[in-house]
């Protein structure tokens, strides 16, 4: 990193075959087919009517309470990018408000993963943009740097590199690398077929459980 602390680097373009075969698909489901390590940990929806994004990951790392280098990430957003920010997971100062969703939306960005505090969150429930944040501060943040923007960061425990293909709902955020996306896509269409067999085997009586007893005298239970 520069001796400044500063980097800017440009944004990835995106994946627009494995946005389009995601689009839809359950978090849930991804992280499961993903080995059930993937996706943010205490980051919750902002926005309270359920809305379900996929798009292109712009990544910001800033120092605990400072947005400069996010208000440099939206000068760089383009329909279907999803703006992530690893803001340390300090909850002390809002990193983003109404005037940067709206900056955001403008530009065709479908939503925010902040890990930090955001404000004025009525405003992303009126114009239903999506946003992802670990806590809720009414206080302002500061302008001052250090920063980076489209590097790799960690927002809610989970690993995101620029370009990444990122999709989220009431559940939570998953990341997946663009090499990865369509195979894990055709995973998780997979199983939500297979979830949803399940799901009408229970509703017509016909489900078996058998399984759960076989696992547990394999257990010695």
């Amino acid at each position: 990193m520069p001796s400044n602390g500063i980097t800017i680097a440009p944004r990835v373009d995106a994946f627009a075959a494995g946005i389009e075969a995601l689009r839809g698909v359950p978090s849930s489901v991804i992280g499961d087919v993903m080995g059930r390590l993937a996706g943010t940990t205490a980051l919750r929806p902002v926005h309270r009517t359920p809305i379900a994004i996929c798009g292109n990951a712009v990544t910001v790392r800033v120092r605990a309470g400072d947005n400069l280098l996010i208000h440099r990430a939206l000068d760089m957003l383009q329909p279907g990018d999803v703006l992530l920010v690893d803001g340390e997971g300090d909850v002390s100062r809002a990193l983003v408000g109404e005037i940067m969703m709206t900056s955001a939306r403008v530009r065709g960005a479908v939503g925010f993963v902040i890990d930090g505090a955001v404000r004025d969150v009525d405003a992303f429930e009126e114009h239903r943009f999506a946003c992802w944040a670990r806590g809720v501060s009414l206080r302002g943040p500061y302008k001052d740097g250090p920063g980076s923007t489209n590097q790799p960061i960690t927002v809610g425990d989970m690993v995101v590199n620029p370009g990444d293909v990122v999709a989220a709902d009431s559940d939570g955020v998953v990341a997946i690398a663009p090499a990865e996306a369509l195979a894990v896509a055709r995973r998780a269409h997979e199983k939500v077929a297979q979830e949803r067999q399940t799901i009408d085997a229970i509703v017509a009586g016909t489900y078996s459980s058998a399984w759960v007893e076989a696992a547990l005298k394999q257990k010695g239970a």
